[in-house]
């Protein structure tokens, strides 16, 4: 999940106290607040940005805008651009900063458990449950509410949330009393809305209720100049974390960066260095090499990779056998899910059946090749 933002190092917790909107003890396992670890200052965030291509600096000045509201927020952008962090950025930046930020997974939350996650449950709701437990809403009170992969909500999933949405009265399960929050909600999602409405994927009226305010965020491959930046920062972030010597960037290199295309954006970029850090070997004493590990999609199509495999069998050259293994699966990975998603027509679901994975797992290897969800599918 790390994007144009650098990852903030971890600070204290905050604790905020939740306010259910009753005086009566009800029994909740709700302490006294949720606990949150994150930046808890907008100068913290605004130091860590990474970023001076006219692209970002445009989004930038549009989130500093819409953090200094209060209204809902849609941030939309592709995969690995770093769209939660934009979120604790505005969140940070704005009036509720100190107040709890709570992210919610909404693609990892099925429909049997989305209204006992969110809303919380009352003791004997349903079989497992042996204490009543707050929902997320209620430890979001007064501050920000982060609903991610939002447009992986089902059909049902989207009526509850948008009943929520409306007036931010809920009932949790099996509690015949209704109960008020107060918080700012911010969305995010890899495919855009408006064109998961057009294809009768998403609701309209929800979809007007969260894009009050939008962001777009920009891939990596529209941030001229940026990669070469955020190359060197993570080259002298990851240096540190893994106790290893930061490597120097050539002028092929630093080339290679600005003209490599970055499908999975800022998160390949990442993975690249930190694999380079501790794998490679360098075009020079201390240095990186630009295609040693190049990412997979160099070319205009997931066949690319399997192109660059075939031209460096060609010009073989001797390296460490874990680091020719790991790359050796990489590129299976990349190679293999972009096929099975070929095959499904781009039908995530299908695609993990083919492959014998949860959709889950599968989604994860989608997200860690920088491979995209086709709008409007599953």
């Amino acid at each position: 999940m790390t994007p144009f933002l650098r990852t903030p190092a971890p600070v204290e917790s905050t604790r905020v106290p939740v306010d259910d909107g009753d005086d009566g003890d009800d029994g909740a396992d709700c302490g006294d607040g949720a606990v949150h670890v994150g930046p808890t200052s907008a100068g913290a965030l605004h130091a860590a940005i990474v970023g001076a291509s006219s692209a970002f600096l445009a989004m930038l000045e549009r989130l500093q805008r819409i953090a200094r509201s209060d209204a809902p927020v849609l941030i939309e952008g592709e995969t690995g651009c770093g769209k939660e962090l934009a979120a604790r950025s505005i969140h940070y930046g704005g009036l509720r900063r100190a107040g709890p930020f709570v992210p919610v997974n909404c693609g990892a939350l099925p429909d049997h458990l989305l209204e006992a996650e969110l809303f919380g449950h009352e003791r004997g709701a349903f079989t497992d449950a042996k204490t009543a437990r707050c929902g997320l809403v209620a430890e979001a009170n007064g501050g920000t509410l982060f609903l991610d992969e939002i447009d992986a909500l089902s059909a049902k999933a989207q009526i509850t949330l948008l009943r929520f949405l409306q007036d931010q009265r809920y009932r949790p399960l099996g509690s015949s009393r209704e109960l008020v929050t107060h918080v700012r909600v911010v969305a995010a999602g890899n495919q855009p809305l408006g064109e998961l409405v057009r294809a009768g994927q998403f609701r309209a009226d929800l979809l007007y209720r969260l894009e009050i305010l939008h962001l777009q965020l920009p891939p990596l491959r529209e941030r001229s100049g940026d990669a070469r930046l955020l190359a060197q920062h993570f080259n002298a972030l990851y240096s540190v974390k893994y106790r290893v010597a930061a490597r120097a960037f050539d002028a092929a290199t630093l080339a290679w960066l600005d003209g490599h295309r970055w499908p999975g954006n800022v998160r390949e970029l990442e993975n690249w260095v930190q694999r380079e850090l501790l794998m490679g070997e360098g075009s020079a004493p201390g240095g990186l090499q630009p295609m040693s590990f190049s990412p997979a999609g160099a070319g205009a199509g997931a066949g690319a990779g399997a192109a660059a495999g075939a031209a460096a069998g060609a010009a073989f050259r001797p390296v460490d056998f874990r680091r020719a293994k790991a790359e050796a699966v990489r590129r299976f990975e990349c190679d293999y899910v972009a096929q099975i998603m070929k095959q499904a027509e781009g039908n995530v679901t299908r695609a993990a059946h083919l492959a014998g994975k949860e959709r889950r797992a599968f989604g994860k290897l989608l997200k860690k090749h920088g491979i995209a969800r086709p709008a409007g599918l599953d």
